[in-house]
């Protein structure tokens, strides 16, 4: 519980004390984002998982999808969309949403060699999600699970901006309205096929510009404590 007032600095640093050594220990060797520097110097990696299911206790990641976003720009020559293996079948309902198969499942990497590339993705830098709660939790169980030690990452969270401006504006809003994909075309943003890892951190970072312009038109004004929201 203590963690929960701490800062991230101060988190990484906690964290860095348990992790064994190796890419863990050399993903929280490095400094966190000051939380003070301008949107336009901050490397983002918008990040989604698709997973089995809610419950980090039981269920399994099954892909990841991210993008890089630096200079207030999305860079699709930064991104990459993994598959994740597991032990057991994937269930008929979850497949249904995100249409990964067990034989294609069968096609990815154990979750032992896909964490090391995705710390190596996000050391430094600031993870953008929506709804950080499936990311942050399921990370957090893998890095406890490998490696000894919690997951610690400065987070944006588009669901929770989309919420702020919903209250400051004073409007009504269900909790259907905080969807990705029910946000975007207040935007004027495309619309994409859900439930795909990486067209989903692409559509969260798209999302994320918007708002961001939206809520500080001069730059200089676009800081991330501003945002971060974890």
């Amino acid at each position: 519980m203590l963690s929960r007032f701490l800062s991230k600095e101060s988190q990484r640093k906690r964290a860095l004390k348990k992790a064994d050594d190796g890419v863990y220990h050399d993903y929280l060797s490095t400094p966190m984002v000051d939380k003070n520097t301008v949107c336009e110097d901050l490397v983002i990696v918008s990040l989604d998982l698709e997973t089995t299911g809610l419950d980090p206790k039981k269920d399994k990641i099954l892909s990841y999808g991210f993008v890089e976003v630096s200079h207030m720009t999305v860079r699709l020559a930064h991104s990459s969309h993994q598959l994740i293996s597991i032990e057991e079948e994937i269930p008929e309902e979850s497949a249904v949403i995100h249409q990964i198969t067990d034989d294609q499942a069968a096609t990815g990497i154990p979750l032992e060699e896909a964490m090391p590339i995705l710390l190596r993705q996000l050391a430094g830098k600031v993870m953008l999600v929506h709804y950080a709660s499936i990311e942050q939790n399921f990370l957090d169980a893998a890095c406890r699970k490998l490696y000894g030690a919690p997951f610690v990452i400065p987070i944006i969270d588009t669901l929770v901006l989309a919420r702020r401006l919903f209250e400051r504006r004073n409007h009504t809003f269900q909790p259907g309205n905080l969807r990705l994909f029910n946000l975007r075309p207040q935007y004027n943003l495309p619309n994409y096929k859900a439930h795909n890892a990486l067209s989903d951190a692409v559509a969260t970072a798209e999302l994320f510009l918007a708002m961001a312009t939206d809520m500080f038109p001069n730059p200089s004004q676009c800081q991330l404590r501003r945002f971060i929201t974890q």
